[in-house]
């Protein structure tokens, strides 16, 4: 009997088990969706102490205009703030300096950053001065400039064109890497290569460059890479090969200062790469 009534007790339990089993997987997802909530709101509201609003970025921006000066660089951290900072200092920051090759040309540098972010304009650097506006930091840098000797982007259209060419070169405002970017450029027919010969120029210490695939959507449509060869004097002194989602690829090179012939190869790696707008810039520096 006693086993019976065990056996009779457990089949009564099975859908009883069964239904609760049912319910607790029919809750659980109702559960995880409540915890995701409640995080959610904890976040939501500790995101104003975290992400300044429009009047810290006004005041900011405000206290910047005051000791700003024509020439003096503007920079934002971290670059997902851009936009934000431009809204509100755009007119402080024409296209060309917007699509500066780097800072090293600016002996002064405005930093406006967020979440203790810093700008790689100014690592190295030591702000002469740091001031908080609602979360917003504004420092200043000051640096010796360099001094540019000769910009290549400004020379390109008439530099002397070897090789096959769609078209180019041009001096573009550009998107390369979803930021802007001022250069030279040039569309080499696909899997071919075209020398700018810029003659002789004088050298300094050094050529800083940068070179990458501008808009989106060509990057989008054919995924075949680029390459840039810059020569001094007939010989590789700086070479980079760049492709779809590299963005803007900086190279450099020292220099040995005096005259010297200056070429910049630019090539549509593969026979399928059409539409490779080649966009480049380089200053030679003492």
């Amino acid at each position: 009997m006693p086993r019976r009534r065990d056996a009779t007790i457990r089949a009564a339990l099975r859908p009883s088990v069964a239904a609760a089993v049912t319910v607790a997987a029919r809750v659980a997802p109702a559960v995880i969706l409540l915890a995701v909530a409640a995080w959610e709101i904890v976040v939501t509201r500790g995101a104003p102490g975290e992400v300044p609003d429009d009047a810290a970025w006004g005041q900011a921006a405000a206290a910047v205009r005051v000791d700003h000066r024509p020439g003096e660089l503007i920079v934002f951290a971290p670059p997902w703030v851009d936009p934000v900072g431009r809204m509100h200092l755009g007119e402080l920051i024409p296209p060309d300096m917007a699509g500066r090759l780097d800072a090293a040309r600016y002996p002064v540098i405005w930093e406006l950053s967020i979440r203790g972010a810093r700008s790689p304009d100014t690592a190295g650097l030591r702000a002469v001065s740091s001031r908080s506006f609602g979360g917003v930091t504004v420092r200043r840098f000051e640096q010796a400039p360099a001094e540019v000797l000769a910009d290549l982007v400004a020379l390109a259209p008439k530099a002397t064109v070897r090789g096959k060419r769609a078209r180019g070169p041009t001096v573009e405002l550009a998107e390369v890497g979803f930021a802007p970017h001022r250069c030279a450029q040039l569309v080499p027919q696909p899997g071919e290569t075209v020398t700018l010969d810029f003659g002789r120029l004088t050298l300094g210490g050094s050529i800083a460059g940068g070179v990458g695939l501008a808009d989106v959507f060509t990057r989008r449509d054919v995924r075949d890479p680029g390459r840039l060869a810059l020569k001094v004097d007939g010989e590789v002194v700086a070479e980079r090969r760049f492709g779809v989602d590299d963005g803007w690829v900086r190279f450099a090179a020292a220099t040995t200062p005096g005259e010297h012939a200056v070429e910049v190869e630019l090539e549509a790696v593969g026979k399928g790469a059409r539409d490779r707008l080649i966009c480049f810039a380089a200053e030679v520096r003492r």
